[in-house]
């Protein structure tokens, strides 16, 4: 009794001043949802060691792994006195060792930690076997024993060996295979798998038969297990959804269940490598795709790249997290926001027309002018002047603030220095940041983060990026197929289900994106190339679409589901078809529109003014200067200056009003002329040897004749208010003013530098 307990003293004495270091490091595990392994990395120590609890090894592998190792394993504390007793007295009779005594619990020190094989390494063993029982649960050690266990070359682990040698779950082997693997640990340098598979059934059926001898298994099993033939060689570990497994590794975990649903993944990765080859003649070589399915925020698919080997393109570079320019990818949600701010309905008439904000004078894709459109009009055609005027009436940093909000990392980071030129791709954004913007298009407006993994919170914090009236709104607008931008190539279209999508191209056809929704998916495509160049035929109409198309037909064929329901807060009114604005009396020219009750414009239109005439109509006078008789009153449509500069530039045929009463003395305050060039605030560069002359041109009123231009302070020219003058400018600050003949003035303000060319 003394001797126990002084030995037991001993042993918590010794294993305080030498502590059980049982650390291990495991292979990652990247998984799908339904648990189908995506990707493993090798450890630190280049070792393939998967972690297997062990409730997912089946009873019979437990069983036939203790029959053979230690079949008293629960019943020792880590040592066995009898075997050890056994195998020293036939080492000793023999002269040789013959037979060893290690149980479960000492392979699994040795394991821990490998030495040499010595009686004093025997020793160390045995008190860390000792160790591991004071310290573990039987169940856990044999766990530890199996996920340790060596079976040649870099593979350890039960699980390890099951997978790269017969493609199964340890759950699944066979009774002979369970033997096979068995075997392997007492000699895994000479049975090697693939190599050596004579002498592995040789061993495996001499164990089969002594399991028989102990009635260890039934006849019967015993008898199919010898005669099952072994085939197998070492294969590989599955490599699916590279970039999305590189991503989460460093979360260091033995397992990571991810949201990827492995045979939509496949599909997406064949379809992507199969399209991008087709367009390598183009000059483009890179794609990358994101697959979310819109019911629990998960990505079911993500595809980085076109090909993750190929090392030419840069085929590991993770499309989707790369910062790239959106294009015109985030007009929807400007629309939307003006639709919530009260500024804009479908209907509502923006004019796209060439303008000029201190020196940014944006363009549309085409380089064309279209005059009046309408706000759907603008967005279905994705009409860059049209975007710019609505984000100016908005406020860019309204629309940064949702975008900031929303995870849009670069745009946070660039808020600052953003301008007008964002709406048409000035800013960074990522395929993943965008595609999570377009799910809230499929949930009334609100944005959730995307979901990678199972263990992310169902509850994520969510933001309202648009009301569910704005939302329905722009869904319908995306949805319709009477676009430019529509693939009617009948492959990409024969089968598809009813999706809204945006496209978008860089500036310098660098980037292409398309990203379409419907109730069940959003799917997001990125086309380009990782180096940054561009190329003649890159758009998101033409290139990107196409792709999209073709994934919503594979995934989502046949989509019986109804499109979205139409909120309570969409309503729909007649508007006048000129201004989208409620009806005068004066409108005849009406069409339906949605709009957001209280929210909406409501302002009457006021396209059309009476004007006092002269009988024979040749001048129109103001309320100051109109006679008490002698009049008519005639109904004129308003143009801005900027319209009727643009429609006589291209010679539109439209209703002038006369010019004002030359005798009218009143000086008016409103209506002075706008500038149109040089551009307000900007800074030019004069050749000192040619010095090319800066040209001066302004837009009117209907009721101007002539305008009077000014160069610091100083009377430069009289002139036609239609017609340009040009002037050679002296260095520095320059004042520029121009007054118009019913003494309305502008000026503006301009930098000149001679420099040396």
């Amino acid at each position: 009794m003394t001797g126990g307990i002084f030995f037991f003293l001993l042993f918590l004495l010794l294993n305080w001043i030498f502590p059980l270091h049982s650390g291990i490091e495991y292979s990652t595990v990247i998984t799908d949802r339904k648990g189908n392994i995506l990707h493993v990395y090798l450890t630190r120590d280049q070792q393939w060691r998967m972690k297997t609890e062990l409730s997912d090894i089946s009873p019979l592998l437990r069983r036939t792994i203790i029959e053979k190792e230690d079949r008293y394993f629960y019943d020792h504390p880590g040592v066995n006195p009898i075997a050890i007793g056994r195998a020293l007295v036939r080492n000793v009779l023999r002269m040789r060792r013959t037979s060893g005594a290690s149980t479960i619990t000492m392979q699994v020190a040795r394991a821990l930690e490998p030495r040499k094989r010595t009686y004093l390494a025997k020793c160390i063993e045995a008190f860390r076997a000792l160790q591991l029982e004071w310290k573990y649960p039987k169940d856990q050690i044999l766990q530890l024993y199996l996920n340790l266990l060596p079976y040649g070359g870099n593979i350890q682990g039960v699980r390890t060996a099951a997978l790269l040698y017969f493609n199964k779950e340890p759950d699944h082997l066979s009774l002979a295979e369970i033997t096979a693997l068995a075997v392997i640990p007492n000699k895994p340098s000479t049975l090697v798998m693939g190599r050596a598979n004579d002498r592995i059934v040789a061993e495996r059926n001499k164990w089969l038969r002594r399991f028989a001898d102990d009635r260890a298994f039934t006849r019967a099993d015993i008898a199919d297990a010898l005669r099952e033939p072994l085939t197998a060689t070492r294969g590989r570990m599955p490599v699916f959804a590279p970039h999305l497994s590189a991503r989460l590794r460093p979360q260091g975990l033995p397992y990571i269940h991810t949201t990827i649903d492995l045979n939509t993944q496949l599909t997406i990765e064949q379809l992507t490598a199969a399209y991008i080859r087709q367009l390598h003649t183009g000059f483009i070589h890179q794609a990358a795709v994101v697959v979310v399915d819109n019911a629990t925020g998960a990505v079911i698919a993500y595809a980085g790249s076109a090909a993750f080997g190929d090392t030419v393109d840069g085929g590991q570079v993770d499309g989707v997290r790369a910062i790239r320019e959106p294009g015109s990818a985030l007009k929807p949600f400007l629309y939307g926001q003006c639709i919530d701010a009260g500024l804009l309905t479908p209907k509502s008439v923006i004019e796209d027309v060439p303008i000029d904000y201190q020196g940014y004078a944006p363009e549309n894709y085409d380089r064309k002018f279209n005059g009046y459109v309408t706000m759907e009009y603008a967005l279905e055609h994705s009409l860059n002047i049209p975007a710019v005027k609505s984000l100016e009436r908005l406020g860019k940093d309204k629309l940064i603030a949702t975008l900031a909000a929303c995870h849009c990392r670069q745009i946070q980071r660039d808020r600052a220095k953003l301008g007008l030129s964002m709406i048409l791709g000035g800013c960074g954004a990522s395929l993943e940041e965008l595609t999570a913007l377009y799910t809230s298009l499929a949930h009334g407006g609100v944005y959730r983060p995307l979901r990678f993994v199972t263990a992310d919170s169902a509850r994520r914090d969510s933001v309202r990026v648009m009301s569910p009236a704005a939302t329905f709104i722009i869904d319908d607008i995306l949805s319709r197929v009477n676009r430019p931008d529509f693939p009617l190539t009948w492959s990409t279209t024969a089968h598809l289900p009813r999706i809204a999508w945006k496209t978008g191209t860089s500036y310098g056809r660098r980037d292409a994106w398309s990203i379409g929704y419907n109730n069940r998916y959003t799917v997001g495509v990125w086309v380009g190339n990782f180096n940054g160049k561009g190329a003649p035929s890159l758009s998101g109409a033409t290139v990107a679409t196409p792709l999209l198309f073709q994934i919503f037909n594979t995934i989502d064929y046949d989509n019986g589901q109804e499109w979205f329901r139409q909120p309570p807060g969409v309503d729909t009114r007649i508007v006048c078809s000129e201004t989208g604005l409620p009806p005068s009396p004066g409108c005849t020219d009406l069409v339906t529109d949605y709009f957001v009750p209280l929210v909406s414009p409501t302002t009457p239109c006021a396209n059309r003014q009476l004007i006092p005439v002269s009988p024979d109509g040749k001048i129109s006078y103001c309320p100051y200067c109109k006679p008490a008789v002698g009049y008519r009153l005639v109904s004129y449509r308003l143009y801005s200056p900027a319209m009727r500069a643009y429609m006589d530039d291209r010679h539109v045929t439209y209703e002038h009003i006369p010019p004002h009463n030359p005798s009218c003395e009143r000086i008016f305050g409103e209506g002075a002329p706008v500038i149109t060039a040089p551009s307000s605030g900007a800074e030019y560069y004069i050749n000192r040897k040619h010095p090319e002359p800066i040209q001066l041109a302004c837009r009117t009123g209907p009721d101007v004749a002539r305008v009077y231009w000014y160069v610091n302070n100083a009377f430069f020219k009289s002139a036609d208010a239609k017609s340009a003058q040009y002037f050679v400018p002296q260095e520095g600050p320059i004042k520029i003013s121009c007054t118009d003949d019913k003494g309305r003035n502008r000026d503006i303000w301009i930098r000149v530098k001679w420099v040396d060319l």
